[in-house]
């Protein structure tokens, strides 16, 4: 394998042309580009009956959803509890709505926010908790339910990982006041941009559905304050001509996750334990090493060859310059500080593997 060909921590799987072009082909024929045509339809319902649930909006991005579900849910100038181990959208979106993040440390292993400390953090502005399922490892949502319950407060689950995975049975869809999905281009099911927001309570979906799309209840009636979040029908298609490959899609990955785990010498370093019950989707694969210094090294050696695992999640969100200065996070910190994911996607050769793995297995060579 040639020294400049680059190897990314992730590449856009994409279908056929032809037959997205086929999708085009119907939206110029129809010059019904937005506005919740045929295929948001269409999607919509296949998506329902994928995950079996009632209620799913499809949105432009992943993020919106977010922001909408904390302006559906939450009260002006409340507090939100969250992990500080996440993409920066979810506490962007807090900040966003002009609310207080109110963070919570995370579990070692899961890596998911760490519900028993969850309560300690609750005050009398508290209104909601918005707790990420990392890298489509779920939280623990039974836990997090009863809290919520005994305190009133709403969850929102940021599910941006977790296309098709399944907890206890069922999928991770399922749980909280509101979940939200990224189908952004480096997703394992994307619509190049794109999301979409679930909930199981129909008053709830309702205004989802309302705020996705201005407020508008008919052509002329507004019934609330609303934002333009709804996906094209460009969008929509192609995801309809995704989603006839996501089991082809998702078993490669899970081959490229097995030969990581075969050949990987853990010596120095360990993976995300998955939760209990968890179907999983093979999304991301992520290492945890023993200190910072030993996963510079590393990413300077690959990045000397055109490897580019990433950094994810890093830095800790409790240290971002946006926000106040005070909170500790010790878990997080630390291993935001020493986790790194490795190339996954689909055309990912056993020869790039084979360079990734030796190289990350003879680390401790000088550079």
């Amino acid at each position: 394998m040639g020294k400049n060909k680059i190897i990314n921590v992730t590449k856009s799987f994409l279908p056929p042309l032809e037959e997205y072009s086929g999708y085009l082909k119907k939206i110029w024929d129809s010059n019904h580009l937005t506005n919740r045509g045929s295929f948001v339809t269409q999607l919509e319902e296949k998506l329902k009956n994928k995950f079996k649930v009632n209620h799913l909006t499809l949105t432009t991005n992943g993020t919106l959803p977010i922001q909408i579900a904390l302006k559906v849910l939450t009260k002006e100038a409340s507090e939100i509890i969250t992990t500080p181990f996440s993409y920066i959208a979810t506490t962007s979106s807090i900040k966003w709505q002009k609310l207080t993040p109110v963070f919570v440390d995370i579990h070692p292993e899961y890596l998911t926010i760490d519900e028993t400390k969850i309560e300690a953090a609750i005050t009398s502005k508290t209104t909601a908790i918005l707790a990420t399922h990392v890298f489509g490892n779920p939280c623990n949502v039974l836990e997090i339910e009863r809290i919520s319950k005994k305190y009133n407060l709403k969850v929102i689950y940021d599910a941006a990982h977790c296309f098709d995975v399944n907890y206890k049975g069922k999928s991770i869809f399922n749980w909280g006041d509101v979940s939200t999905c990224s189908f952004h281009a480096t997703k394992i099911f994307h619509t190049g941009e794109g999301g979409c927001m679930i909930s199981k309570d129909e008053t709830i979906a309702k205004q989802l559905f309302l705020h996705h799309n201005f407020g508008h209840n008919g052509p002329y009636n507004f019934d609330s304050v609303g934002i333009n979040a709804k996906m094209s029908e460009l969008q929509a298609g192609l995801g309809l001509s995704m989603l006839k490959y996501f089991e082809e899609i998702k078993e490669k990955r899970k081959e490229i996750v097995g030969y990581y785990n075969k050949f990987l010498n853990f010596n120095g370093f360990r993976t995300q334990k998955l939760r209990p019950e968890t179907e999983w989707n093979y999304h991301y694969y992520p290492l945890i090493f023993d200190s910072e210094k030993e996963l510079l090294i590393l990413l300077e050696k690959l990045n000397q060859i055109n490897i580019y695992p990433r950094r994810y999640f890093y830095p800790s969100l409790n240290k971002v310059e946006y926000i106040d200065e005070g909170n500790i996070m010790p878990i997080s910190e630390d291993i935001s500080s020493r986790i790194v994911c490795l190339p996954l996607y689909v055309g990912l050769s056993i020869d790039e593997l084979n360079l990734i793995i030796l190289n990350i297995n003879n680390r401790t060579n000088k550079l």
